[in-house]
């Protein structure tokens, strides 16, 4: 746990009693501070007074009173499209607003820390698309490397119930931008920027509050090095504006499918081949094809941006790769289920935007598409552009009907995953690939988009020769 600091001895007010929440909690009780603690979900609240914790209604009026600060869980509103009421009654009142990541960057230092040869680093990764891979990435290629490594934020434990770092420790945050865009502190070392692309514009009022979100990771402190993915207009500003100037290695520019020149540092993909420059000359590569934890074009983007966050810490070229062929993938992301029957099947139920489909489209060459759920804001017109690799769409979800006339392939409504496996599984010939990229939430259907890539792999092991 990291104990909370600046807080002794003052009551601070936690909303949002999920994961974060309740690690928010203890730490605070770790660094001396009373958390007063609400969710509007009973069950939550009994979960919490079952540990001990103090349950206070934070919408009654009075209710800040001597409070030091509002402790918000991510999925809260603070902003747009309006706030949650009990932020609103905080701001009215005065009392800051923060999250779990501004007290984690605020208290994660101790005076220890003045006696180690190698002082603990933190790795931030941010971004629309692949930062969940490329921050479990990041932490396997370390781990392999033999370093002491952490993973938390979006991914893994919480950031405050993590153990603190010792002699030459590394912690690596994915972060959201719903973390990002209200943390009062932000502090890595490296920071790391993978895209950008449409979601989440409700919570951020467009595009351009989206951008600002993830731009604050960089803005408000500024990391010693940062890796910015430039293949978008966003990246490429953003990276111009930590440069000093062209030849400056404190911006490490990345990208996926064109080489990068110049006097600064790069690290590119093209063709299957990671390559690492530095003042115009080659340093590293990578031959990624063989790698079977990171098919295709976007991932490929996510290999490059570990890359450049280990190097930054100082890992060699060959490390690094040996750290990549043993990276087993992450559940859910591009994850191969099985091979049968010259079938591959492939479960990438986070692909939940357009972007993140189009690229999981583009890595494999004909496909039995398995998709649909709850559609996001923009429509799926961009979706045709992925359309020469998709044999056949086999959709699912609600408004299934609806959705399958948005595609202009091919497309069978069959309203259940079990129906849309069995389906596609019928239909499908050797050499093509059975890809569930749903390109929209979940919430029609399941609780999350782990529970909706668990069943499309039970469907399949059902099914599946044993």
């Amino acid at each position: 746990m990291i104990p909370v600091k600046g807080f002794a001895g003052h009551k601070v007010a936690v909303l949002g009693l999920g994961r974060s929440g309740l690690a928010t909690a203890r730490a605070l009780i770790a660094g001396g501070a009373t958390p007063l603690c609400w969710d509007d979900n009973p069950e939550a609240r009994a979960r919490a007074e079952a540990e001990g914790l103090t349950c206070v209604d934070l919408s009654r009026d009075g209710a800040f009173d001597a409070v030091a600060a509002l402790i918000v869980s991510p999925g809260i509103p603070h902003l747009y499209p309006v706030p949650n009421p009990v932020v609103r009654k905080a701001l009215e009142a005065g009392v800051p607003v923060d999250n779990d990541i501004g007290l984690f960057f605020r208290s994660l230092a101790t005076p220890g820390w003045a006696t180690f040869d190698t002082v603990p680093r933190v790795i931030a990764v941010t971004g629309s698309n692949g930062k969940s891979t490329t921050a479990a990435l990041i932490d396997h290629i370390l781990r392999e490397a033999g370093r002491p490594v952490q993973l938390a934020g979006n991914i893994g434990r919480g950031v405050l119930d993590l153990d603190p770092p010792g002699e030459g420790g590394v912690v690596v945050l994915e972060l959201s931008s719903y973390q990002t865009e209200l943390a009062r502190a932000l502090t890595p070392d490296v920071g790391v920027f993978t895209n950008l692309s449409p979601d989440h514009l409700d919570r951020h009022a467009g595009m351009g509050g989206y951008f600002a979100a993830k731009r604050r990771l960089f803005a408000e402190g500024g990391p010693e090095r940062a890796v910015i993915g430039v293949d978008e207009t966003e990246g490429l500003f953003l990276a111009g504006q930590l440069a000093e100037g062209p030849g400056d290695d404190r911006v490490i520019r990345i990208s996926s499918g064109r080489k990068l020149s110049g006097p600064g540092w790069h690290v590119f993909a093209r063709k299957g081949f990671l390559s690492e420059y530095r003042k115009g000359r080659q340093v590293g590569s990578i031959d990624l094809r063989a790698i079977k934890g990171l098919p295709g074009a976007h991932n490929h983007q996510n290999a490059c941006a570990a890359y450049a966050a280990t190097r930054a810490l100082g890992l060699s070229p060959k490390a690094i790769e040996a750290g990549m062929h043993s990276y087993p993938g992450l559940p859910h992301r591009s994850q191969l289920v099985a091979e049968a029957g010259g079938v591959t099947y492939v479960n990438d139920s986070k692909a939940t935007n357009v972007d993140s489909v189009l690229k999981a489209l583009a890595a494999f060459d004909r496909v039995r598409w398995i998709c649909g759920g709850l559609e996001k804001e923009g429509g799926l017109d961009a979706l045709n552009a992925a359309k020469g690799s998709v044999v056949k769409a086999y959709v699912i979800g609600r408004e299934a009907a609806g959705f399958a006339m948005q595609l202009d392939v091919e497309a069978e409504v069959c309203t259940t995953m079990a129906r849309a496996v069995e389906r596609a599984m019928a239909e499908a010939q050797p050499g093509e690939t059975v890809l569930l990229a749903p390109a929209a939430a979940s919430f029609d259907q399941y609780d999350n988009f782990e529970r909706r890539g668990e069943d499309f792999m039970a469907e399949l092991r059902a099914r599946l020769p044993q």
